[in-house]
């Protein structure tokens, strides 16, 4: 007999008949569903059903997909939550935003059962498998250690303070994803803690001088990716 409890999705779409058609053809593969309308419905709903995976519209009324997912990046109970973008729209630029803004994929309609199931099983897989490594971070030379706060670089340990610790595991966590500045506040800083607009600038360039090469790359007007120059 299985115990384990099935793996949570909720599905984010205006029009009712893709929730439901989603939600059958998910129900049928094993996983529980629960449906919402817009992006405030999601960010609600998400909070109190605390779904694995989340299937998220983009164009909707009230909040967009973007919109919604930014927002959620910014909340420490969705960091390993799969965010898989559905929509109509082939645009190029709007897959770009939505993964740099932390989606786990792009899925476009209409939607094939048996593709969508295998792309949830494959994010959930990667997703594991990402946190299992989560302690230690190796890339490009650099080690980057959670449980004992150490850095090194090429066998080089360097000593950075806890905020630009945190501020460097957090980038390099997922090379080339653009970290919105808003959401490294919230997860470096905290909502508790008021910091002014340049503190996340003078972080990023301790950072760059004490590692001795330029592994962080700025997003004008957007954020910051970890990427080697």
């Amino acid at each position: 007999m299985n115990d384990q409890q099935p793996i949570k999705i909720l599905i984010v779409d205006d029009e009712p008949q893709i929730v439901e058609f989603i939600s059958y053809v998910l129900r049928k593969k094993g996983f529980e569903t629960a449906g919402a309308r817009d992006g405030n419905e999601a960010i609600r709903y998400a909070k109190s059903f605390r779904p694995k995976v989340i299937l998220m519209d983009i164009m909707m009324p009230h909040k967009d997909g973007i919109q919604a997912v930014k927002e959620l990046r910014c909340l420490h109970e969705f960091d390993e939550t799969v965010i898989i973008f559905l929509t109509a729209k082939v645009d190029e630029q709007f897959e770009i935003e939505g993964l740099q803004i932390g989606a786990d994929d792009y899925i476009t309609k209409p939607i094939k059962p048996e593709l969508l199931a295998t792309r949830i099983s494959h994010a959930l897989r990667r997703t594991k498998k990402e946190t299992k490594e989560a302690d230690a971070i190796y890339v490009s030379g650099i080690e980057i250690n959670r449980t004992n706060y150490s850095v090194s670089f090429n066998g080089q340990n360097k000593v950075l303070p806890r905020k630009e610790f945190e501020l460097l595991a957090l980038l390099a966590s997922q090379p080339g994803r653009v970290f919105l500045r808003n959401e490294i506040l919230q997860r470096v800083w905290g909502s508790d803690v008021i910091v002014g607009d340049r503190t996340i600038d003078v972080h990023i360039r301790k950072i760059r001088q004490k590692m001795g090469i330029d592994c962080i790359a700025t997003v004008k007007g957007v954020g910051y990716k970890f990427e080697i120059a």
